[in-house]
């Protein structure tokens, strides 16, 4: 059975070289960049050997074998496609639980990912070749270590299958994954700041001095340790390393049961009582665009995207500002106004969106008015609590409640003046977005340029109409606190002026290019 496995992963990979020209031309280079990937670790690895101190070395290795780890947990749960060895593929055949296991897993030795580890942990086994000891522990860690990442991948691959077959299930571990690397990159900013030279090397060894009694680092630590002299803790480590492996294939072989014995996740139909929003808005043109807005808001995938990354995009800005050492008080002021500057901006392409189901608002000779109004009233349920919560917590950060009439007012313009922006470029701009239906993370290949500009014309304008604020502002801050009134004012009237044109001028554009925008929804 086994045997059979084998044969057929190495049937399908021979496959790759049956389609297509460009594809085939695709899967060459794929092979050509991971083996050339693999040549530069063992190259790398091997150099390793020609440094006469082991420390550093077992050091480095700890950290980056602890990170290669936890990637091939990481990488098939988020970016796995179809799995040609399911489990539940072979489920009408009858095989053993154990047998079936096995087959998968040795399966899964056959291939590229596996190929490129495999060459790499060569160099592993060279960089420690000091002595016959310990290369002959360093050849049972690399063969640890490689299974102990083809099974998690495996294990990985099997429960996103499982787990993620819905597209909604996909679209939400999409979702986390973007916001996990976003919030990781600020931490590889800090790590930039660092000065290496000085504290790198104590930061490292007590990484890998925690990492090296953890199931993700006891196997790279072990022929490091040896040649250190330390045999005891090699050893102990080792037992560390063959135990938690002896634990992943008792863990896959439960996964692999619960696999067959569990078919495939059928989305259940949801059945919606009463009218939803449409029973719980004002009747009229204007409540039933709000209402349609609010189920969409609510429910498309595409809408989460954008509302997703408002509170990551702070973190994204203050993190370098303070890895500089800017002032901790300027600091605690800007997340507010960057989040409600996108807040803002969200509305700016909202026509599209509802793709060909923009006729209704055509055909039934809907108001402009009425279109433009009825769209903004989920960024105002929104916006307005952000900015109330946002501005206390701000300002308990910033503990200097005198510039709270600034920060109103340039919150507030910055704001209205998005949304007046894009409910006038909604209606004149709209460019291609992903179909109903379609993942958040496509993009019509039509509209790169289209959507640079019309995104870039949102901010321009509303940063526009809160420069005077700002400048007040600031003014107030490191000149006279008297101009803090002013701020206030200037920001609510030309948030308002922003707000009352970009509305009147996009109702205005709806009305007179309705047609134009509905033969745009039906060529994208």
């Amino acid at each position: 059975m086994v045997a059979q496995l084998l044969g057929l992963r190495l049937r399908l990979l021979g496959n790759l070289f049956r389609r297509g020209p460009w594809q085939v031309v695709g899967v060459v280079v794929g092979i050509i960049y991971g083996l050339g990937v693999a040549v530069v670790c063992l190259l790398a690895l091997s150099g390793l050997r020609l440094l006469p101190g082991v420390d550093a070395i077992r050091d480095g290795i700890v950290v980056a074998g602890s990170l290669l780890v936890i990637g091939s947990i990481v990488v098939p749960l988020f970016l796995g496609s179809d799995d040609a060895l399911d489990p539940r593929r072979f489920a009408l055949f009858g095989m053993p639980r154990r047998e079936l296991s096995l087959g998968i897993l040795a399966a899964s030795f056959i291939g590229i990912p596996a190929l490129v580890l495999a060459i790499s942990l060569i160099g592993f086994i060279v960089a420690w070749t000091r002595g016959p000891l310990e290369t002959i522990l360093a050849i049972i860690s690399a063969a640890l270590a490689w299974a102990t990442c083809v099974i998690l991948a495996r294990a990985s691959t099997t429960l996103a299958a499982l787990f993620l077959a819905s597209r909604r299930a996909r679209e939400v571990s999409g979702f986390i994954g973007i916001a996990v690397i976003l919030l990781i990159s600020p931490l590889v900013v800090l790590l930039l700041q660092v000065d290496w030279s000085t504290s790198g090397r104590r930061i490292v060894t007590s990484a890998a001095d925690i990492l090296s009694w953890t199931p993700l680092g006891a196997v790279w630590a072990v022929p490091g340790d040896a040649a250190s002299g330390d045999w005891l803790p090699a050893i102990a480590k080792l037992a560390i390393a063959a135990g938690t492996l002896w634990l992943l294939w008792l863990a896959f072989q439960r996964i692999v049961e619960h696999t067959l014995l569990t078919p495939g996740r059928i989305v259940a139909s949801h059945s919606y009582g009463g009218l939803g929003w449409f029973g719980r808005v004002p009747p009229g043109q204007t409540g039933a665009i709000a209402a349609r807005s609010l189920t969409y808001w609510l429910r498309d995938p595409r809408y989460w995207m954008s509302l997703v990354m408002i509170p990551v995009l702070p973190v994204l800005l203050v993190v370098p500002l303070a890895a500089v050492h800017v002032p901790t008080g300027i600091l605690a002021l800007l997340p507010l106004p960057v989040m409600c500057v996108f807040l803002g901006w969200t509305v700016h392409n909202d026509v599209a969106y509802d793709s060909t189901a923009v006729w209704l608002h055509v055909a039934s000779g809907a108001s402009g008015f009425a279109d433009r109004v009825g769209r903004l009233v989920p960024a105002f349920l929104l916006g307005i609590p952000l900015i109330a919560i946002g501005t206390i917590i701000s300002l308990l950060l910033y503990r200097d409640w005198s510039v709270l009439p600034s920060f109103i007012g340039v919150c507030t313009s910055l704001f209205l003046a998005g949304l007046g922006c894009g409910s006038f470029t909604s209606a004149r701009f709209p460019y291609p977005v992903p179909k109903p239906g379609a993942s958040p993370f496509s993009q019509p290949q039509s509209s790169g340029t289209a959507a640079a500009a019309v995104q870039s014309l949102t901010f321009f304008v509303a940063i526009l109409f809160t420069a005077p604020a700002l400048a007040f502002a600031w003014m107030a801050i490191t000149v006279d606190p008297a101009w803090h009134l002013a701020a206030f004012i200037d920001g609510i009237a030309t948030g308002v002026v922003a707000l009352v044109l970009g509305v009147w001028w996009g109702a205005h554009t709806f009305t007179v290019r309705g047609p134009e925008i509905l033969a745009s929804a039906q060529r994208a």
